[in-house]
């Protein structure tokens, strides 16, 4: 059954792609790019302003798509699914790679991501990161300091004192909470859909509790 919903979703979004104005759906630009190199493409487009300007308006109309799920500038309202605000636009690529490829396991984002061309991948992760994220405020100020604590002691060496993480390393600042969790959980527990060795190893002895105090430090940071 399950199987069933999201493949209706793919293609009730598709569907929205599709009734698009050709000009707003698939530019005659970005049609030349559904097979070329992401990372030879992205940079041409940093190191030409007038083309980032171009797929950065062609992002904002395909994330009008991606807003059902991610929210209106990618602060979602629904905390089990990401922001996309903010996010470093070389790793959020990286992430599209992946689910086009398997390497990342979610069949709705599998079918979405594999129906874009090159210009819209890019245009999109340069619109998200322009955007600002919206932290969750902090209810519980004794586990924030303890997940601060944690956050310390696990993640900073990586992710930067900020959250905000590198061209290949994800922004976590002002992630949503449940997002966070679950992410955290899987890959302490070695779950398929998410490996990584780094963050395997420096989540394999984190109980629940020491991620719930992560999660509510990380989700509160600007």
């Amino acid at each position: 059954m399950w199987k069933g919903i999201v493949r209706g979703w793919v293609l009730a979004c598709l569907a929205a792609v599709c009734a698009m104005p050709p000009a707003l759906a698939q530019p005659a630009k970005a049609r030349a790019t559904a097979h070329v190199d992401l990372d030879a493409r992205f940079q041409e487009v940093q190191a030409t302003p007038a083309l980032a300007g171009e797929l950065y308006r062609l992002g904002r109309k395909v994330a009008a798509v991606c807003a059902h799920c991610h929210g209106d500038g990618g602060n979602s309202t629904k905390p089990s699914i990401p922001n996309l605000a903010g996010q470093n636009p070389a790793y959020l690529l990286e992430q599209l790679r992946q689910f086009a490829d398997g390497r990342r396991r979610n069949e709705f984002m599998e079918g979405m991501i594999r129906a874009m061309n090159a210009d819209e991948k890019i245009g999109m992760v340069l619109f998200y990161a322009d955007q600002d994220v919206r932290p969750q405020p902090a209810a519980d100020q004794a586990l924030v300091l303890k997940g601060q604590s944690q956050f310390n002691k696990n993640c900073v060496r990586c992710h930067g004192s900020e959250g905000r993480g590198s061209a290949q390393i994800a922004r976590i600042a002002g992630q949503q909470p449940d997002y966070l969790r679950t992410t955290l959980r899987r890959y302490r527990d070695g779950v398929d859909v998410r490996s990584n060795s780094i963050m395997t190893a420096n989540t394999r002895y984190l109980t629940d509790p020491d991620i719930e105090a992560v999660v509510a430090y990380v989700s509160s940071m600007p």
